[in-house]
């Protein structure tokens, strides 16, 4: 029997998480797990195009997370998919990069 692992996606602020005190410890224990297997870590061109803009440290942490990750692409479904929270009033225009993310989480079936 194959078991799939659990897809979850990560935005910049996940990734950034292990650098700030309030969210260090979750964050790194998240992570421990990606690393031991227990999740598929999912993220996108959109989180590594805003990680060229992170502190250094974050870049780095970024790298090193790399070979455990896929990178999806932004797609004309997560782009209609974005579109339609943005009709539905599921978030207002101002979070419309938080539509995409959402988007692309759900194009690339992520549970989380």
């Amino acid at each position: 029997m194959n078991i799939r692992l659990l897809r979850v996606y990560a935005d910049t602020s996940v990734f950034g998480g292990v650098f700030d005190e309030e969210f260090e410890e979750a964050s790194r224990m998240f992570f421990n797990q990606v690393r031991s297997g227990r999740f598929h870590l999912v993220t996108s061109a959109i989180v590594q195009e805003e990680i060229e803009l992170a502190p250094v440290e974050v870049r780095n942490f970024f790298d090193e997370m790399l070979e455990l990750m896929e990178i999806v692409d932004v797609s004309d479904e997560a782009l209609q998919l974005q579109r339609a929270y943005l009709d539905a009033r599921v978030v207002s225009q101002r979070w419309s990069v938080d539509a995409l993310h959402v988007a692309l989480a759900n194009v690339a079936e992520c549970s989380r």
